[in-house]
């Protein structure tokens, strides 16, 4: 009980500060105006973190983190599925960054979270290095490191875009678009899980 009342808590801290960057930009916003925001007393906000860039760290770190763990709800290690079969449930990386969109919403703004602008392109690279083996379509022998930041980097703009966008496109809109573009250069792909770690014995690479 206690650890969920920390944890609402810190949401509650997170989401104030999230509001507030927008506002204020990041640089202008105090630990008053954070607990302002979500109506606690400084010595509350002390007891969950030293200052405002702890509180940047976690929330940070916690949505990234986040978003590397909503990528393999829809699989089991070793899943491969062809692009053809691809459908919205696939895409819950996406699913997860329309659900925290106000989080997402933050990489619009100059005055912003320190990091997201690099974690954010960083972590959907690293998804790609390190939880899937793609396919080429027709089987075309490619440098598959160039590959993978090719498409990594290819869907980090179109997420880019529409966030830039208001979310104008529905969820379901976007990820149809976004199977569209993946079943024209992948056939097939392979969740192997964080780091290959979960693959089961004998798998191949």
């Amino acid at each position: 009980m206690k650890d969920q009342q920390r944890n609402r808590t810190k949401e509650h801290l997170k989401s104030a500060f999230i509001k507030l960057i927008k506002e204020k930009g990041y640089h202008n916003v105090s630990v008053k105006d954070i607990v302002d925001g979500a109506a606690y007393n400084r010595s509350t906000f002390y007891v969950h973190y030293q200052d405002k860039i702890q509180l940047a760290e976690d929330l940070l770190a916690s949505r990234i983190q986040g978003l590397e763990d909503s990528v393999g709800k829809p699989y089991y290690p070793g899943q491969q599925v062809k692009a053809n079969k691809l459908n919205p449930p696939s895409f819950a990386i996406i699913g997860y960054i329309y659900e925290h969109r106000d989080f997402f919403e933050l990489i619009k703004y100059d005055d912003t979270l320190p990091g997201l602008h690099t974690e954010f392109p960083q972590s959907i690279l690293k998804i790609y290095k390190e939880q899937f083996i793609f396919e080429t379509l027709n089987h075309t022998p490619v440098n598959m490191d160039y590959f993978k930041r090719y498409t990594a980097f290819g869907f980090y703009g179109l997420i880019l875009m529409w966030i830039s966008n208001g979310f104008k496109e529905s969820l379901d809109e976007f990820i149809k678009e976004v199977i569209d573009l993946t079943r024209t250069h992948i056939h097939s792909i392979k969740y192997v899980g964080k780091n290959g770690d979960r693959l089961p014995l004998g798998s191949d690479h």
